[in-house]
């Protein structure tokens, strides 16, 4: 994909209304190819001008899936307003018999009805840092208080509190990526950073200058220690938040959530109005959220024999991740065996 093309695909998003999630710019796509080899993008085509971008990866079968689909937080494809498309002839186009997502962004009616919409939640800072405190402290009081007073008991006990939003430094991005997967396994899940491509990504991702897409690592110090990071993308006005972490021995004084706060001051000073927490269930971002976006997960589907393998073998495992997400009781008593089998995986 050219810079000519890049430009347009640019245009094209700004005409959408969407908010602008670094996630649906040219630059993480192109980032992901070039750690991903499956990685495509269909141009289409309106009177010799581009009129719409659909990227995706191409699996074996036909099976394609979102850009990025593990670790991308937003999908879509990015389209001329008003300009008709038929999903499955899209599919034909790109020889795809599937097009699988997890994050797709709201509006994209080419896709929605083959969907299950999800609460993704968000903190808006549009109207500046004092006035989300100051709502805070009207809907959380207690969670706000008892953060801000250990962020306090911190900067006493261990040295005093600093904060960087854009932290450049490559040895603080590879802490934050061994705590991260330090995490993942304590927790009983897959550790991301143990794919390669996922870790080539977020370091070139660390690297971005872009005004779209530029990667953004931010570290809450003490004295100076290192105690809680983030990775994230940022555009103008959107700060995606992607991979959060804490050095488990500061645990008492809740890092992670002095970093969120200092992260959405800095945001709002920067010009940033809102924070895109991600989707997924946490205790730590229903007590900062101030809303919610909606995104969908399913797969659109070109009939015929291809579609129907997927559809066998990936239906009941859908089926089966939704019955328990209906159930809280049932997704807590799953949590627990996940941290069980982590702490039994790391020895502990």
């Amino acid at each position: 994909m050219g810079a000519s093309q890049a430009e347009a695909w640019r245009e094209l998003r700004a005409k959408s209304g969407a908010p602008a999630n670094p996630f649906m710019e040219p630059e993480f796509t192109l980032a992901v190819g070039r750690v991903r080899a499956a990685a495509r993008v269909a141009v289409l085509w309106e009177d010799g001008q581009p009129a719409g971008f659909f990227p995706y990866e191409q699996g074996p079968l036909g099976r394609g899936r979102a850009i990025g689909l593990g670790v991308s937080d937003c999908q879509g494809a990015v389209l001329r307003p008003g300009l008709h498309v038929d999903p499955r002839e899209l599919l034909r186009a790109c020889s795809l018999a599937t097009w699988e997502f997890d994050n797709l962004e709201a509006g994209q009616q080419l896709f929605e009805r083959d969907a299950e919409g999800f609460g993704s939640p968000v903190i808006d800072v549009g109207a500046g840092y004092a006035a989300y405190e100051e709502l805070l402290r009207a809907q959380s009081p207690k969670f706000l208080r008892s953060t801000l007073a250990k962020e306090r008991r911190l900067g006493r006990q261990v040295g005093d509190t600093r904060f960087v939003f854009d932290e450049r430094d490559p040895a603080a991005l590879r802490t934050l990526i061994a705590w991260k997967s330090a995490q993942y396994r304590r927790t009983g899940r897959r550790d991301r950073f143990a794919q390669r491509w996922i870790s080539a990504l977020v370091r070139r991702l660390h690297e971005s200058r872009a005004d779209g897409c530029s990667g953004v690592l931010s570290v809450l110090y003490a004295g100076r220690r290192p105690v809680a990071a983030h990775f994230g993308l940022r555009s103008r006005t959107v700060l995606s938040c992607w991979f959060p972490a804490y050095e488990p021995e500061f645990a008492k004084y809740s890092p992670g959530l002095v970093l969120h706060l200092r992260m959405a001051e800095a945001a709002a000073r920067e010009g940033i109005g809102m924070l895109d927490l991600g989707r997924g269930d946490a205790e730590y971002k229903d007590a900062l959220k101030t809303g919610e976006l909606r995104v969908y997960e399913g797969a659109t589907l070109r009939p015929g024999a291809r579609a129907a393998l997927y559809v066998l073998g990936r239906e009941p495992v859908r089926r089966a991740q939704g019955f328990v997400r209906d159930r809280p009781q049932l997704a807590a008593r799953a949590r627990r065996t996940l941290i069980r089998a982590g702490r039994l995986r790391g020895g502990s």
